[in-house]
């Protein structure tokens, strides 16, 4: 499977490794899909379209400052 680096696909996964550095998420990467995002969140894997990973991981780490 090839994933083309996108600007959108490049902030989520800075998003993520973000959240995860902050203990807020237990894992993250590609999702099956090119327009996909595998996020795993209290201990559950979410496989999120780009826009609403942005969107979730953006309000998480919000919510923990």
């Amino acid at each position: 499977m090839t994933v083309t680096i996108t600007p959108l696909r490049e902030e989520v996964h800075q998003l993520a490794e973000k959240a995860f550095h902050l203990n807020l998420i237990s894992g993250y990467g590609d999702g099956e899909y090119s327009d996909e995002y595998q996020i795993v969140y209290q201990g559950k894997p979410r496989h999120l379209h780009l826009e609403k990973a942005r969107s979730f991981l953006t309000k998480l780490i919000q919510k923990s400052r």
